[in-house]
């Protein structure tokens, strides 16, 4: 396991999180500033999902052939670019073209990622060096945005995002001296790739197990505070939330052990936790225990996730002879896809059925991904066990 090059890898990934999320943590002050309501700045996270969702299939189209260094290394260094006018911008407008950007490089980066890490170790730890790289997400979710609140609200929220700047150039060094150079990989016929890795066997059904799965998370999280609200602990969201990422941590590391041998077992059992956690969240208990529980099976059920859904499209791909970046950069749009239509579609049940439908709904989302996942047995979540 080349871990210098893999923990350079995971930091990429811990940065192209961590800016999607930050404006959340510093939302009041970057409104103030900007001279916008806080609804209108809280669509900076919408307008990253859309740039990553509406680029990442042309363009790694467009970049097949690129060598897979100098690919990375663009899209961190869009990252610096985009944090920096962040950073500096007094404009409400060219904030938002700024963002826009850093999605545009998001959609670059998750499409080349988990590729990279499986094409620096043998196949037998392809799913291990995925788990590490994964680590990011959960370490950027749990660590990376209460650490970038906190500092935002003591030293303002323009020193957060060049604080980011400065770790996105750290680490193109770090990715220019670690990192092996590998090359791309463009179609010889021509065809476009993400049309001919869709009719590859398997690729489709772990797309429609990332679309609902992903889109049932994200209306459990985007409206969690709302919910703790109506189970009268309002004030505890903080210390479920920091529940819910420990329990990610420990998940992607129970997933990066097993994940070569047990992929479609666990990726059941995740989706079954995450199913537990909302049917605990649906009960009005009045029980502090309860939804600490829910977090904890909740964090352990979706910690995981990334990790094996992108093993499972890579694995469906190179299994019909096809490029497991194409896979993964379907699996990117559909992805961001359903957490903006996570918090479309959870705001509507919001306002029409009340905080309560928040659970039942993530829930209902997850019976079809538990059947999706027991009907692929052959291809796309097959056994190895």
């Amino acid at each position: 396991m080349p871990l210098g090059a893999l923990l350079a890898l995971a930091t990429a990934v811990f940065v192209t999180s961590l800016t999607e999320t930050l404006p959340a943590g510093v939302l009041p002050a970057m409104s103030a500033d900007l001279g916008v309501g806080e609804s209108a700045m809280g669509q900076s996270v919408t307008v990253y999902a859309a740039g990553t969702a509406l680029t990442a299939i042309p363009l790694s189209a467009a970049t097949a052939g690129w060598r897979r260094k100098r690919l990375l290394l663009t899209a961190m260094a869009g990252f610096a670019v985009a944090n920096t006018v962040t950073a500096v911008s007094a404009d409400y407008p060219l904030t938002m073209v700024a963002r826009f950007v850093a999605g545009v490089a998001a959609g670059v980066a998750w499409a080349l990622l988990a590729g990279y890490a499986r094409r620096l170790v043998p196949v037998a730890l392809q799913g291990r060096a995925v788990a590490v790289v994964m680590t990011g997400i959960p370490v950027a979710l749990s660590l990376g945005v209460p650490a970038g609140t906190y500092l935002g609200e003591t030293l303002g929220w323009r020193v957060t995002f060049s604080l980011m700047t400065v770790l996105a150039v750290v680490l193109l060094g770090w990715i220019g001296v670690a990192v092996p150079d590998l090359p791309g990989r463009r179609r010889r016929d021509g065809r476009a790739p993400m049309l001919v890795v869709l009719r590859v066997p398997g690729v489709s059904p772990v797309l429609f197990v990332t679309l609902a799965f992903v889109l049932a998370h994200t209306i459990l999280y985007t409206y969690i505070a709302t919910l703790l609200d109506r189970l009268g602990m309002g004030g505890s969201t903080d210390v479920v939330l920091l529940v819910f990422g420990a329990a990610s941590l420990l998940s992607i590391w129970f997933v990066g052990a097993r994940i070569d041998r047990w992929l479609r077992a666990l990726t059941l059992a995740g989706a079954l936790l995450v199913a537990a956690a909302a049917a605990l969240l649906a009960v009005p208990a009045d029980s502090a225990a309860l939804v600490h529980a829910a977090a904890a099976l909740w964090g352990l059920g979706w910690g995981g996730a990334p990790t094996l859904l992108q093993t499972a499209a890579a694995d469906a791909a190179d299994a019909g002879g096809e490029s497991a970046d194409a896979a993964q950069a379907l699996l990117v749009t559909l992805w961001n896809t359903a957490m903006a239509g996570g918090g479309v579609v959870g705001g509507v049940l919001l306002a029409r059925f009340g905080a309560g439908a928040v659970p039942w709904s993530a829930g209902v989302l997850l019976v079809p991904v538990v059947v999706a996942v027991g009907v692929a047995r052959r291809h796309g979540f097959p056994s190895r066990g």
